[in-house]
């Protein structure tokens, strides 16, 4: 049918006429029975690019900054790096969450792409020995790899094929190394929360003062008298220093 319809018409064009000619090996000629050829050489497997890596910085709301791990996140050449400033006691973080989302996708997409999800230290990674469990055992099961940059365990750590069993032990070092320190942090955070919140409604924390209004009056009075500091703050029952720092104060 085509050489019936076409090939008349490219004929009149030289440079369709010389297309038309097929190359074709000895044995394929018309007439000849086919027989096996030598095989086609596979494609080499692609090599995957360099290791991407997903940044992830983390700091509760209270007397913390985030400047000092983006800049190492910086320095450790990330492709994006997802923060946030998020209380230890919110259960979710959505920046975290977005981070593992698009290392999934991306290994999803290629399957063979190195994806490493950086941070600073292990602290800024999970809050609890719990969390850090359940962290683990999903960046394993999705095979991202885990930097950390500073601390005792520095370094990257492949969830894949050995590297499993060290991802494992990682964890297990992990809890043993940071949940106390994490669970601290924790109890410190309340407890900053709870001074700034006293302090707005005009409460300071801290011990009371041992010398009071009424005892301040007495030691003015007898020092106006001629009586000397020691013995003022003998029959106060205070120390020297505290009165000295009162009277100063109240000079």
């Amino acid at each position: 049918m085509a050489a019936n319809c076409h090939t008349g018409r490219f004929a009149l064009v030289p440079v369709l006429k010389a297309e038309l000619t097929v190359k074709t090996s000895a044995d394929r000629n018309p007439g000849k029975a086919w027989t096996q050829g030598a095989p086609v050489k596979q494609a080499p497997d692609a090599i995957p690019g360099a290791a991407i890596r997903l940044g992830y910085a983390w700091c509760s709301t209270v007397g913390q900054e985030l400047q000092s791990q983006l800049d190492m996140l910086a320095r450790a050449d990330c492709t994006r790096v997802f923060s946030e400033k998020i209380s230890t006691r919110v259960k979710e973080r959505p920046e975290l969450e977005k981070a593992l989302t698009l290392a999934r996708e991306i290994k999803a997409a290629a399957p063979n792409q190195p994806v490493i999800l950086t941070v600073v230290e292990m602290k800024r990674l999970a809050r609890s020995a719990a969390e850090l469990m359940t962290l683990s055992s999903t960046l394993q099961a999705d095979g991202i790899q885990l930097e950390l940059l500073s601390g005792p365990l520095q370094g990257v750590y492949d969830p894949n094929g050995a590297g499993a069993i060290v991802f494992t032990v990682l964890a297990v070092l992990a809890v043993l190394a940071v949940s106390a320190e994490v669970e601290r942090e924790g109890i410190r955070e309340k407890t900053l929360e709870g001074l700034e919140a006293a302090a707005r409604k005009g409460n300071v924390g801290g011990r009371p003062s041992v010398v009071d209004d009424d005892k301040l009056a007495v030691a003015r009075a007898r020092q106006a008298k001629g009586d000397s500091v020691t013995a003022i703050a003998k029959a106060l029952g205070i120390g020297r220093a505290t009165l000295y720092r009162q009277l100063g104060e109240s000079a």
